[in-house]
C-alpha cells in the first residue's frame, strides 16, 4: 500500500513537471531589445523595464536582449539591470552573467535564432519587441534586419520607421499631403562648415528668432536648442551637428504642445489628445527625463472641435508616412492664430511610467498590459499580411498570357 502511494506521488510529480514543461513550450518566445547605438540609449532602458514588467509571464517566455553602444548583443535573465549598471559599454558587461549572442538569419520557420560564439542555440524568438529609440533602432535599420530574418516584430515597417525618423523627409511628404508643419530650412554638416554666413543669413531672413536647431534624425529632444539671438546660432547648430549629418532649423511658434497616440495597421485609430505643459523654455531632454518639471494634461484642455481636428490630422499623418503598429504624433496649437501644425512622429514612443503614449491609451480605455498585447497582435498581423506577397513570378501563368 505504501509503495502504491509513493508511486502515485511520483507519477503526480512527473505529470506536474510535464505540464509545466508543456506550458512553457506553448508560450510565445518574445525578445525585448533595448539599448542600442544611440544618444537615446539610456532612455531605451527605462522604456524596456516598463514593458518587461507588464508582459504576461504566463503567456510569454521573455528574453531580455541588450545592444551595447558599440553594437554588441547580449542576453541573460538580468540583462536590463546589467546594462543599467554598465552604462551600455561592452567591456563592463564581460564579467556579468550574460551571453554575447550572434544572430542567425537563416530562419525558414520564421523565428529569429540567437546563438553564442560556439554555435550553441541560446533562444529562438517568435516575435521581437524593439524598444530602441533613435538611430539604429527607430530608423528602419533593425526593422530591416528582422525583415531579412522573416520574423514578426512590433511597430512600424522599414519605410515608415526611416521616413518618420528623418524630420526633413517627413516634412517634405507632409507638405505634399497638405498637412501643415512649422516653416523650416535644412542643410548638411558639411554644407554649414563651408557656408556658415549663407545659413545664418537665411535663418534671419526666412525664419527669424526664436528658432529651433535640431539633428534631423534623433529624438527625445537630444541635441535640440532654442535660439533666441543670432549670436548664439552658430554654437547651437554645431551642437545639433554632433548627433547627425543633417540639421534642420524650424521657425519658433508661440504654441501649446499637443500629442495623439495612434494604434493599428490597415485601420488605425486615434487616442484622446493630450497636452504637454513644459517646465522650461521648451520640452527638452532635461524637462522630459531629469528635472521632472513638465506636466501632462489628458485630455488637453481645448475645444472638442480642435481636438477632433488634431486627431484627424494625426491619422492623416500616420497614413501619409506609411506607419503601422503604433506611433505618437506630436503637434502644435498656435496661441496667436489658433492653427494646428504637425511637429514630428515617433514610431517607438517612450514607454516609461510617465510616457504619453501609454497614458493617452489608458485614458482612452486601453490599459498598459492590454496595449502591449495589442501591439504584439498587430506585429503578428503585419507579418502574416506581408507573407501573402508572392516572391516568384511565373511567366507561363495564364495571367501573363492575357
Amino acid at each position: 500500500m505504501k509503495n502504491k502511494k509513493i508511486k502515485s506521488r511520483e507519477a503526480s510529480k512527473i505529470k506536474s513537471i510535464s505540464a509545466v514543461r508543456d506550458a512553457k513550450q506553448k508560450r510565445i518566445n518574445i525578445g525585448v531589445v533595448f539599448g542600442g547605438r544611440s544618444g537615446e540609449h539610456e532612455v531605451s532602458l527605462v522604456s524596456a523595464q516598463s514593458i518587461i514588467q507588464n508582459l504576461d509571464a504566463d503567456k510569454y517566455n521573455i528574453f531580455q536582449i541588450g545592444i551595447t553602444k558599440e553594437g554588441r548583443w547580449f542576453t541573460g535573465q538580468d540583462a536590463l539591470n546589467a546594462f543599467k549598471m554598465a552604462g551600455g559599454k561592452s567591456d563592463s558587461l564581460e564579467t556579468k552573467s550574460l551571453t554575447n549572442v550572434l544572430l542567425n538569419l537563416d530562419s525558414p520557420n520564421q523565428k529569429l535564432k540567437l546563438h553564442d560564439g560556439s554555435g550553441k542555440m541560446i533562444c529562438e524568438l517568435d516575435i521581437v519587441f524593439p524598444v530602441l529609440h533613435g538611430p539604429f533602432g527607430e530608423d528602419g535599420t533593425i526593422q530591416g534586419l528582422f525583415e531579412m530574418a522573416n520574423v514578426p516584430y512590433v511597430g512600424c515597417s522599414v519605410l515608415g520607421s526611416g521616413v518618420c525618423m528623418d524630420k526633413v523627409v517627413a516634412k517634405k511628404l507632409l507638405d505634399k499631403a497638405g498637412i501643415p508643419t512649422p516653416k523650416y530650412i535644412w542643410f548638411t554638416r558639411d554644407y554649414f562648415d563651408k557656408n556658415q554666413k549663407i545659413v545664418i543669413k537665411s535663418v534671419g531672413r526666412d525664419l527669424g528668432y526664436p528658432c529651433f536647431t535640431k539633428p534631423a534624425c534623433l529624438g527625445s529632444s537630444v541635441g535640440i536648442s532654442k535660439v533666441k539671438y543670432e549670436r548664439d546660432l552658430e554654437k547651437m547648430i554645431n551642437e545639433a551637428a554632433k548627433y547627425d549629418r543633417k540639421i534642420i532649423i524650424e521657425k519658433g511658434i508661440n504654441a501649446r504642445e499637443l500629442e495623439c497616440a495612434i494604434l493599428g495597421n490597415n485601420n488605425p485609430k486615434a487616442s484622446a489628445v493630450g497636452e504637454i505643459i513644459v517646465g522650461g523654455e521648451f520640452y527638452d531632454y532635461f524637462d522630459k527625463y531629469v528635472n521632472g518639471k513638465s506636466k501632462t494634461k489628458i485630455p488637453a484642455d481645448i475645444p472638442t472641435r480642435i481636438s477632433e481636428e488634431f486627431q484627424m490630422m494625426a491619422l492623416k499623418t500616420y497614413r501619409a508616412l506609411d506607419c503601422r503598429g503604433m506611433a505618437r504624433v506630436d503637434g502644435f496649437l498656435c496661441r496667436d492664430t489658433g492653427r494646428l501644425y504637425i511637429n514630428e512622429v515617433n514610431t517607438i514612443p517612450g514607454f516609461t511610467s510617465i510616457s504619453m503614449f501609454p497614458k493617452l491609451w489608458e485614458y482612452s480605455g486601453i490599459s498598459y498590459k492590454n496595449l502591449i498585447e495589442e501591439l504584439i497582435k498587430l506585429g503578428f498581423e503585419a507579418h502574416k499580411e506581408k507573407n501573402k506577397n508572392k516572391i516568384e513570378f511565373d511567366a507561363k501563368s495564364d495571367w501573363y498570357k492575357k
